[in-house]
């Protein structure tokens, strides 16, 4: 498929998923406390049946998910991309005992998964993380580890139903020595707090203390589990992007309605050259930032050999592209796009958050410089 366009299938599937999004999915997120997972919210992804479209998809339909939601609901954009984030780990490097466990609830919206590598010490370093997985205790054939240690800034945490955990079973030896593994919620030693964040959806942390797992808990190979997150970010950080398209074009629609029907100074907004050029200046930014996550979408699907340089290049430029496209938004409609439930209100509070997690765009310049003189 050519990554500049889309064929007359995706963009009716892309239509039907913004129209979902409005009319089905925001009266079920405005009905959401915030800081909490919304159930019925990631019941209704579940009965639509996007989250199993989100679990087999490759990288360009996820990308065209998660902007399509994103356009006309973005907490039903971010339920959906959580479920992904914490059990794509699963999909790809877990047993059959553990995808037959967990995959079904997590497609049928009845299972909350988290994806937990980030530490108070260890954010963007990812290779520096400290959870201890010390030998012992294995309640099963093979060996077993105790978790000691904690895990913060974990979305979808406390309440999430089962954790994609990152530990280091070898001391020293960085990247070389994590291990991921599978824990649900309820093994004894797992607790964890909420943290009060911007985001409407839940973020927290987490305390392991002695949390007993077994090599039936292990999520691929003792030691390659840093790879295993690799290859989940690789996925999903063009997706982030689209994210981001998603965001930056519901802004840039706003705008266009809002500069062609306010009049000031004698006529409609758009007549006056420096707002044109700005709306102008917001559309190709927005289209770029597109065309460089389907690009990388396309690398992914295709095996290409620079997907870390492409995933890291469509989430830097489209994250910071949305915060541009959204800020200029904000100028353009004044004082009413920061009254409490605007949509530029809500879209100004929901763009910052992606130009840090999954890699700070700092992260993401890091890894493009690597993969270049590499």
């Amino acid at each position: 498929m050519p990554v500049f366009s889309l064929d007359p299938a995706q963009k009716s599937w892309c239509d039907e998923l913004r129209a979902v999004a409005a009319d089905r999915l925001r009266p079920l997120a405005e009905k959401g406390e915030p800081g909490h997972v919304n159930r019925p919210l990631v019941a209704a992804l579940g009965e639509l049946g996007l989250l199993d479209r989100m679990l087999t998809a490759g990288a360009l339909d996820l990308c065209l998910l998660r902007e399509s939601l994103a356009h006309g609901c973005t907490e039903a954009e971010t339920a959906l991309a959580l479920q992904g984030l914490g059990s794509y780990p699963v999909v790809q490097a877990g047993t059959d005992e553990q995808r037959d466990r967990w995959l079904p609830e997590v497609a049928a919206g009845r299972a909350v998964a988290a994806f937990a590598l980030s530490e108070p010490g260890a954010g963007s370093d990812a290779a520096a993380l400290a959870l201890d997985a010390v030998p012992g205790g294995s309640d099963g054939p093979g060996p077993g580890w105790l978790l000691t240690g904690e895990k913060r800034w974990i979305s979808n945490a406390p309440e999430a139903d089962f954790y994609t955990v990152f530990a280091r079973t070898t001391p020293g030896a960085g990247a070389r020595g994590v291990t991921a593994f599978l824990v649900p919620a309820d093994r004894p030693g797992l607790t964890g707090a909420p943290i009060e964040m911007l985001s409407p959806h839940p973020i927290g942390a987490l305390a392991f203390d002695s949390v007993r797992v077994s090599a039936a808990d292990v999520l691929g190979e003792v030691d390659q589990g840093f790879r295993v997150a690799m290859n989940t970010l690789n996925l999903f950080r063009p997706s982030v992007g689209a994210f981001a398209v998603g965001m930056a074009g519901a802004a840039l629609e706003a705008t266009l309605t809002h500069t062609a029907e306010r009049t000031a100074f004698g006529g409609p907004l758009k007549d006056l050259q420096s707002v044109a050029h700005q709306v102008a200046e917001m559309a190709t930014r927005t289209e770029a930032a597109r065309l460089l996550v389907y690009a990388a979408a396309e690398a992914y699907d295709s095996g290409a050999p620079d997907v870390p340089r492409r995933s890291a290049m469509a989430k830097l430029f489209a994250t910071e592209t949305a915060q541009y496209v959204v800020d200029a938004a904000v100028q353009l409609h004044g004082a009413r796009a920061l009254q409490r439930g605007h949509l530029l209100e809500h879209l100004y509070r929901e763009v910052r958050a992606p130009r840090i997690y999954e890699g700070a765009t700092e992260v993401q310049r890091a890894i493009i410089a690597k993969e270049l003189y590499g």
